[in-house]
């Protein structure tokens, strides 16, 4: 009963970036990470950086160790390792703090609601690749687009894991970006509650 009156206060946190590549004049910003997975095989990263998962048939509590230094997420189901996922947590300015957390939402198909694009209606053209709401606003004929963070979980206020570009190197505003597909089975193997340890 009491998870029912706490549900809208996670929809009042503001979210943190979900997949800001660096800017470019072509206006990549977040959706950069989205292009390049439309882009093909070609374009897919070899298997060793999209991860593992071996865990569907292990049975145990789930938990997830994030370790910042390897830039790694680790996925147990009770003593046991089921999975591992590259990350790209928070860089310098907004790091992804140290601590014991657990899973407190799910949203399969989040929005940021501080960072994200200013697009020009008329042409299409981004004309700020890394908009934030408390600072940009869009001007007559721009509209501002809400970061998307898909298979988000929440698990430090505003911070939590989600589908997001991995340049290799700790490069968010706080949040934990993992490879779509591994993002996805995280997603399905956690639930609220779930414990998280970020080292």
């Amino acid at each position: 009963m009491k998870s029912l009156f706490l549900l809208p206060l996670f929809f009042l946190l503001p979210s943190c970036s979900d997949s800001f590549a660096p800017v470019s004049k072509s206006g990549g910003g977040y959706l950069s990470a989205f292009r390049s997975q439309a882009a093909g095989p070609q374009a897919q990263p070899m298997a060793h950086e999209r991860g593992y998962w071996d865990g569907d048939s292990v049975a145990g509590p789930a938990s997830i160790r994030i370790v910042r230094s390897e830039q790694k997420a680790y996925f147990y189901k009770g003593s046991q390792l089921v999975g591992m996922s590259p990350i790209s947590t928070g860089k310098s300015t907004h790091t992804t703090p140290a601590g014991a957390f657990k899973i407190t939402q799910k949203s399969p198909n989040h929005k940021s609601s501080l960072y994200g694009v200013i697009r020009d209606t008329a042409t299409g053209q981004v004309v700020n690749a890394d908009a934030d709401t408390r600072k940009h606003r869009a001007k007559a004929g721009q509209v501002f687009e809400n970061a998307p963070m898909p298979y988000f979980m929440r698990f430090n206020g505003a911070i939590g894991m989600h589908v997001g570009h991995l340049p290799g190197y700790a490069a968010s505003h706080g949040c934990v970006r993992l490879p779509k597909k591994m993002a996805q089975t995280f997603f399905e193997n956690v639930k609220i509650g779930t414990p998280v340890i970020v080292q």
